[in-house]
């Protein structure tokens, strides 16, 4: 399995014979392949999973960059080749190490070719209300304290798959279908409908000024014409553009001018040009030049807030003083202040961490909202109050209300007293920020009771800490892997020695040498994410009819150590890694995360110096998230285009 990552080096390499030296290629790197990788991926008798021959004819640079950058981290660790193949020596090892870093070092920073894209459903959604000025939703009769969804955009929109990026904004493959087509022409119908409604006066006079009993005059229909259409293309239009589309209502009254304008404005908000983001960016083909002001507006809008720019921006980008460094600064400050700010954790955050997944945690909603918010207040305290990145791995702040407050002792007499309305037997209720100062164990994310319970056992805990923490994605297991076998008649192993004993297999050991530290680290919590040693922990039922209470706290074993070989006695001493010998493995996933949420594309190997530059910015100043977010909005990849040659 891990021979595969090894292998496309190959293709990687023999494509670099242009820029990097062919010699150093040939009497560097290919002997290696040749010496421990070809006996098992060759023509016919090929691994399944590669094609060593196929994979040397590989002439694309950015399908096997990360490949070989994971390999790499592998060569590095010393855990490729496979125990069970010949090992290269540590003199071999260093040496292809040394050529790729080598290579890395001379990668020029430039941005990658724009592609134009669709809004994604949240986008979309938010879009649509900043035109309007109100949300479309749907009536639900719902019994007190249930969960629904009432956005008729959210209901109807297909559901955006992930991206290459693993984000839902990386919409670039997503085909717009007829299925779609119909819904978005329903959802206009029903927003224009909704817009001339007298419980919507407001909102089309922001548009129209005050509109007098009579109803709507030609003048002020042209006004909203116009206006909308220039908020729609999220850019300034020419003043022939506008008097164009506004005309088409001249000499209308009553009825008929109502419909007309209806008509005008469903033609607007079903362009390409709203649907999709790029449709009119200005610039040259084929070179590589800066976005254009608004273009630089909407990165940052949807960036930050998953909407389109507003009047400020909009006035920013107009005489392009957008463009400075120092403004750009200062509107990034002022958007973290906005109540839109909350879509870097809706969307942003929700995603990465794969928070959704909570919400399979209990089937009470309050409870369920309880252990999902937690989290998501904790990462928009973060993102918002200028809080340094690595304070997600240990905080002494955190967010609990009475659904959670049993799970942090003392602590919890913090929060202000809660009065439960009547008649409500249990309530959503909103969090209050505490100080860790009894309970230290809960702090950063790691710890917290739906992350815990979400990922129930060591396997899942450490495959998450992994992945979305440290950046390491993983292959997928062996099939036929098996579970961890339970105790045979008279056995009294723990599970920690029955695992022991399912990992001695090699194909398991392979998959199991870096998750498990990280995993057992968490085996002082359960699996509903309560800390086991407190003084006060009460087993849940289930647990009781298994009888399995007195021996979870009798056999916790949370000791570890890491493939670099450093070890830690429990999860307080991982953490202590993660933010000193590890920091800068975690701060380069945050920034490559972060860097790939706002391009809203997969990143490529152009984008890594510009990674590297963040990552040793954020590593030497302790950088904050807000520091974080202006550099990424300072970057090369976020500040500049080429655009294709094509039409």
């Amino acid at each position: 399995m891990r021979l595969r990552i090894l292998l496309y080096l190959a293709g990687f390499l023999a494509t670099f014979a242009t820029t990097a030296s062919a010699a150093d290629f040939d009497r560097v790197v290919k002997p290696l392949i040749q010496k421990y990788c070809v006996q098992c991926h060759n023509g016919k008798d090929a691994n399944p999973d590669v094609d060593f021959l196929k994979t040397m004819q590989s002439q694309e640079v950015g399908t096997v960059f990360e490949i070989w950058e994971s390999a790499v981290k592998q060569l590095r660790a010393g855990t490729m080749p496979p125990d069970t193949e010949p090992q290269p020596t540590q003199e071999e090892r260093k040496r292809v190490i040394a050529w790729f870093d080598d290579f890395v070092q001379n990668i020029e920073a430039r941005p990658a070719v724009f592609q134009p894209r669709r809004l994604a459903v949240n986008e979309y959604r938010n879009t649509l209300h900043s035109v309007l000025g109100f949300d479309l939703e749907v009536a639900i009769i719902e019994a007190e304290q249930t969960l629904a969804e009432r956005s008729l955009v959210v209901k109807l929109l297909p559901t955006d798959p992930p991206g290459k990026s693993g984000f839902k904004n990386d919409t670039h493959s997503n085909r717009l279908t007829t299925v779609a087509w119909d819904q978005y022409s329903y959802l206009v119908d029903a927003g224009l409908e909704q817009l001339f409604q007298p419980h919507r006066r407001k909102a089309l006079e922001v548009y129209t000024g005050r509109i007098s009993e009579d109803g709507l005059t030609v003048e002020q229909a042209q006004q909203l014409i116009k206006k909308v259409l220039s908020k729609a293309r999220r850019r300034k239009m020419s003043a022939d553009e506008l008097e164009k589309a506004a005309s088409r209502v001249g000499g209308l009254s009553g009825n008929a001018l109502v419909g007309a304008v209806k008509f005008e404005l469903k033609t607007i908000l079903m362009s390409p040009a709203f649907i999709y983001r790029g449709l009119l960016i200005s610039g040259q083909r084929g070179k590589r030049q800066r976005v254009d002001s608004y273009e630089l507006a909407e990165r940052l809008s949807y960036f930050l807030w998953a909407d389109m720019p507003n009047e400020t921006l909009f006035a920013l980008a107009a005489d392009d003083s957008i463009q400075q460094p120092e403004v750009l600064k200062q509107q990034i400050d002022r958007m973290l202040l906005s109540p839109k700010a909350r879509s870097l954790t809706a969307d942003f955050a929700t995603q990465w961490l794969t928070i959704n997944e909570i919400e399979k945690v209990s089937n009470n909603p309050p409870q369920m909202v309880a252990l999902k918010s937690q989290p998501l207040d904790f990462m928009h305290y973060l993102f918002t109050n200028n809080r340094p990145l690595l304070e997600m791995i240990d905080s002494e702040t955190a967010f609990i209300n009475p659904h959670t407050s049993r799970m942090y002792g003392r602590d919890a007499k913090q929060m202000k007293r809660y009065v439960k309305q009547k008649g409500i037997e249990v309530e959503i209720v909103a969090n209050q920020k505490i100080r860790l100062e009894a309970t230290k164990e809960r702090g950063g994310i790691l710890t917290m009771p739906g992350i815990l319970a979400m990922n129930r056992g060591p396997i899942l805990r450490g495959t998450w800490i992994l992945e979305r923490i440290l950046g390491d994605e993983l292959p997928e297991p062996p099939a036929n892997i098996g579970q961890v076998p339970p105790n045979t008649r008279g056995e009294k192993l723990t599970f920690r020695q029955r695992f022991e004993k399912h990992r001695s297999k090699a194909a398991c050991a392979i998959w199991h040498d870096k998750i498990d530290p990280l995993g057992f680290a968490l085996q002082d919590f359960d699996n509903s994410g309560k800390y086991l040693r407190s003084a006060n922990y009460q087993p849940s039922k289930k647990q009781k009819r298994k009888q399995q209470a007195p021996n979870l706290r009798d056999n916790i074993d949370t000791q570890g150590k890491l493939p670099s070989g450093e070890t830690f006695e429990n999860m307080s001493g991982l953490k202590q890694i993660l933010v000193t010998s590890q920091r800068e493995a975690v701060i380069r996933n945050v920034v490559e995360r972060t860097m790939s949420y706002a391009l809203c594309r997969k990143l490529v190997v152009y984008d890594r110096p510009s990674v590297d530059m963040i990552v040793k910015q954020m590593d030497e100043s302790n950088g904050t998230w807000r520091d974080l977010f202006y550099a990424v909005a300072n970057s090369v990849p976020f500040r500049e285009m080429i655009l294709s040659n094509a039409e």
